[in-house]
C-alpha cells in the first residue's frame, strides 16, 4: 500500500477518534461547546445525542485502523468502505448540519479515498 494513502487514511482514523473525545467525554466541556456552540444548558440537553455521535465517529476510526492493518483484498475492500462512509457522513453533515463537516470530515475522507484508490 502506498505510503501517503496509509498515512491519509490514518489521519482520518485520528480525526474520528478526536471528534469521538469530543462528543462522548468533552461535549459539555468548553472545547464540545465549542464546537457545537452551544451554551451549557443546550449542551447538556444534547450529551446523550452527542456521545451517540460520538461512538459511531468511533466506529468508523475503528474500521479505517482494521482497513490499514488487514492484508489485501481485506484491507483495500476494508479501507475503501469505511472512507466511502466518512463520505457519505460527511457530505450528509455538511448538507444538514454544518457547512463546516464537509471541510472537516468530507474532504480528508474525500482525499484519503483517492490516494487509496490511486494507489491501487
Amino acid at each position: 500500500m502506498d505510503t501517503t494513502a496509509s498515512v491519509l487514511v490514518a489521519l482520518v482514523a485520528a480525526l474520528h477518534v478526536y471528534i469521538l473525545v469530543l462528543e462522548m467525554f468533552l461535549w459539555q466541556k468548553r472545547p464540545g461547546r465549542d464546537l457545537s456552540g452551544f451554551d451549557a444548558e443546550l449542551a447538556r440537553a444534547t450529551a446523550p445525542l452527542a456521545a451517540n455521535q460520538g461512538l459511531y465517529n468511533g466506529f468508523l476510526a475503528a474500521g479505517l485502523v482494521w482497513g490499514l492493518i488487514a492484508d489485501d483484498p481485506t484491507g483495500f475492500q476494508v479501507r475503501v468502505f469505511f472512507l466511502v462512509c466518512v463520505l457519505v457522513a460527511g457530505l450528509y453533515g455538511g448538507a444538514t448540519a454544518n457547512r463546516r463537516i464537509l471541510v472537516a470530515q468530507a474532504l480528508p475522507g474525500a482525499l484519503a479515498l483517492a490516494a487509496v484508490l490511486l494507489a491501487r
